[in-house]
């Protein structure tokens, strides 16, 4: 009877040992959540700081991209609003206005090509690598803020871990993906590349040493058969 009470007494200890293992750890995850995210959060503050300077920069030099510049401020003012009502918090509509302003930004980055006086200027060129930075540092912080996300959720839907995150109330962690079509563009422009050679060659370059093997067959076959 004794060694009985002593193995169950064992038992609940063990559960109590693990339960209390299993919610410092997700206090811990949690914590952690909340560190990476403030790092997202300074980075997108410092763009927001960026941009009016950009704005003002590429206004003088191009009048033509009045439009764009319009954009970029009212995303700006849009994103900045949305970080004031969620305390700071990611939200789906705040990812999807971010995507929009990263994406925003980039054009005219581009647009900027066509004006050399723009180009040369020593303000926007500081602007532009300044602008850089922050979003390789945005990018850098928000792969490793979802990771966080990632493994903190997962142990949430998991089995025992469920458990204490449903009696504790820890809730699933959301997840800030910006969508950048640049970057899901350039794979798909290489490959366009590569898929448009062998239809391209034929064409072009029938005169070619590389053509004739296996052209020639075809061009033969025809009057041969007619021979026979």
């Amino acid at each position: 009877m004794t060694t009985v009470l002593i193995v169950l007494l064992l038992v609940v200890l063990g559960v109590l040992a693990w339960g209390v293992g299993a919610y410092n750890g997700f206090v811990r995850s949690r914590n952690v959540i909340q560190e990476s995210w403030r790092q997202i959060d300074v980075e997108l503050n410092r763009r927001y700081d960026l941009i009016p300077n950009l704005v003002e920069t590429v206004r003088g030099y191009a009048a033509h991209e009045r439009n764009t510049l319009e954009q970029i401020t009212a995303l700006r003012n849009q994103a900045r609003a949305l970080a004031g009502q969620n305390s700071g918090q990611p939200s789906e509509q705040r990812a999807a206005v971010e995507s929009e302003l990263t994406q925003a930004v980039h054009n005219l980055l581009v647009s900027v090509e066509a004006y050399p006086d723009l180009k040369s200027n020593t303000n926007f060129l500081e602007l532009q690598r300044e602008l850089t930075d922050t979003e390789d540092r945005i990018a850098a912080a928000r792969r490793f803020y979802n990771a966080n996300v990632r493994d903190y959720n997962t142990r949430i839907e998991s089995v025992p871990s469920n458990i204490i995150a449903g009696f504790a109330k820890f809730e699933k962690a959301t997840y800030f993906e910006v969508n950048d079509p640049a970057v899901r563009q350039a794979p798909g422009v290489n490959f366009g590349e590569i898929s448009q050679r062998p239809t391209a060659a034929p064409q072009v370059g029938q005169g070619l040493g590389q053509e004739p093997p296996v052209q020639a067959p075809q061009i033969q076959q025809q009057p041969f058969e007619q021979e026979r």
